[in-house]
């Protein structure tokens, strides 16, 4: 089989650090070549070397392309080639349409007049494609994030893509969307399109890949020219083999610390519908408690509003902390009464990324750095920097801005942000997303060092495996509802679906109840 791409001796410096350093990578003609390393490996780097984000002169090395060198100036040179990258944060805008958003840049028009019903047409069998049946006038940010990936899938094919890039396209996406989405990704393969797919789920590499090529520290490290085993990947990966992805830990679980009672949020979008339903449990002292459910079930806005940043609309229920009722009604009152949140969204939500590492740590507690009411800059760096040594924070200085860091060390400053501020009750939303496994163990590390201190702990998860390797206790989601609870030492992934799946039909059911009721 011919190679499609070669790269060759690529090295790319920024000030003070070498992100790659004589990489090599060839991929074959009509396979999926997996790309895989830990966070700052430098993969993300590469695709960018390749799709003319960085252009041609910035770094040292060549590209051969169906055996020519390329010298791309930016995105559209590469496009023109037929290399297409759809990166983890999708490039799409909500308020427009999908035919709009597909061939936004790439108009089709007759004497300068947009053709919308030639747009439609050919929208609509770009959606055919991939399988997407949905209205080509239909908004965007009206779409779940599985249906958004394939419109992102739909916009490539419509540049007649050759080599399509993939940065970690399921890293947003529950396991049904992961599921049609890999076989997609196997259907075009087999129609001959060549593909190179980031990501840090070994599982699915595993699924769809052909071949891999494993970077580590900005250099290559590994070619299989043929899949090998994930204990295999990881020893290259991280250097070192991993017997256990979750460390070893001894629960020490003390008294109720926070109980919710009835917790119900509307939601404003939908009539009679409601984000959180009459939700109770309790969190005890040193437990790290697991919040399971597939996307869309409420986990998310269940958290949001006990951390009063509802998405929805308050309707009844009650919070009491350590047996004393607790104003959870703004976020400055859930901090004051001992809370913290790390979501799901780092970069949009959690850091401020044009910042420095030193900058983004004290946001959450400002008077801990301060002297009547002017930030000391001497505290803020001490701050700073006890933290990075504290957690690991891989950085070369503190002055680093949070942009240029790889995902789990953005992760990581999030953490210290909030550790700052010395909550009692930590909730972890999606604490792995988008990181790969020797950054998850180390985040496991903190959680389980944080819990043995006697922190209480909840953690969301969509990776049933994460919340079975480091929960006590676990909590099902569903429709809004806490539909069932296990200690983790009785659960299994089989359990927890079995109960989303039966409840989600007597959900169903009630709804039919009530509408003939009615």
């Amino acid at each position: 089989m011919d190679s499609i791409l070669d790269m060759r001796g690529i090295t790319k410096e920024f000030p003070g650090v070498k992100a790659l350093d004589d990489v090599n990578i060839t991929v074959r003609r009509g396979e999926i070549r997996a790309l895989v390393g830990e966070n700052g490996a430098g993969k993300s780097t590469l695709m960018k070397v390749l799709s003319g984000v960085y252009p041609h002169g910035s770094y040292q090395g060549e590209i051969l392309y169906r055996g020519q060198p390329m010298a791309f100036q930016g995105i559209r040179d590469s496009e023109e080639k037929g290399i297409v990258i759809i990166h983890q944060e999708l490039a799409l805008v909500p308020q427009m349409t999908i035919a709009e958003n597909i061939f936004l840049g790439n108009e089709i028009a007759r004497r300068g007049v947009i053709d919308r019903r030639e747009t439609n047409r050919r929208t609509a069998e770009l959606l055919a494609k991939v399988g997407l049946h949905e209205s080509p006038e239909q908004k965007v940010g009206g779409l779940g994030m599985g249906k958004q990936q394939l419109v992102e899938i739909a916009k490539a094919l419509s540049k007649k893509v050759d080599l399509l890039i993939l940065d970690e396209p399921t890293s947003s996406l529950n396991e049904h969307d992961s599921e049609a989405l890999l076989k997609l990704l196997a259907n075009f393969r087999d129609e001959g399109m060549t593909a190179i797919l980031i990501s840090h789920k070994l599982n699915e590499i595993s699924q769809v890949a052909d071949s891999i090529t494993v970077l580590r520290d900005g250099s290559t490290v590994a070619h299989h020219d043929q899949m090998v085993s994930e204990g295999q990947i990881i020893r290259d990966m991280v250097g070192r083999a991993m017997s256990d992805r979750y460390p070893p830990r001894e629960p020490k679980i003390g008294e109720v610390v926070m109980e919710v009672k009835g917790w119900t949020i509307a939601d404003p979008a939908r009539d009679g519908r409601r984000m959180v339903d009459n939700a109770s449990f309790t969190l005890r002292k040193g437990e790290v408690l697991g919040i399971a459910g597939l996307m869309g079930a409420g986990r998310t806005e269940l958290a949001m509003s006990l951390f009063g940043r509802s998405m929805g609309q308050y309707v009844s229920g009650a919070v009491t902390i350590h047996g004393k009722p607790a104003d959870l009604t703004t976020v400055p009152r859930a901090i004051a009464s001992g809370l913290a949140y790390v979501t799901e969204d780092r970069k949009s939500l959690g850091l401020v990324l044009d910042e420095s590492i030193r900058r983004n740590i004290p946001l959450a507690n400002l008077p801990g750095i301060s002297r009547r009411g002017v930030i000391d800059a001497e505290r803020e760096a001490e701050v700073g920097e006890g933290y990075r040594k504290r957690i690991n924070i891989r950085t070369p200085s503190i002055e680093q801005r949070a942009v240029n860091l790889s995902g789990g060390n953005q992760q990581k400053v999030v953490l210290a942000k909030w550790l700052f501020a010395d909550p009692k009750i930590l909730i972890l939303d999606e604490p792995t997303r988008g990181i790969d496994v020797g950054a998850k163990y180390e985040i496991y590390t903190i959680i389980r060092d944080l819990a043995a201190a006697g922190e209480s702990i909840i953690v969301i998860s969509s990776e049933m495996p994460e919340l079975l390797g480091i929960t006590d206790r676990i909590l099902v989601m569903n429709e809004g509802r806490l539909v069932g609870e296990m200690p983790t030492a009785e659960a299994t992934q089989e359990k927890i679906m079995s109960i989303i799946i039966q409840t989600g039909r007597d959900l169903v059911d009630e709804e039919e109840i009530e509408r003939a009721a009615s």
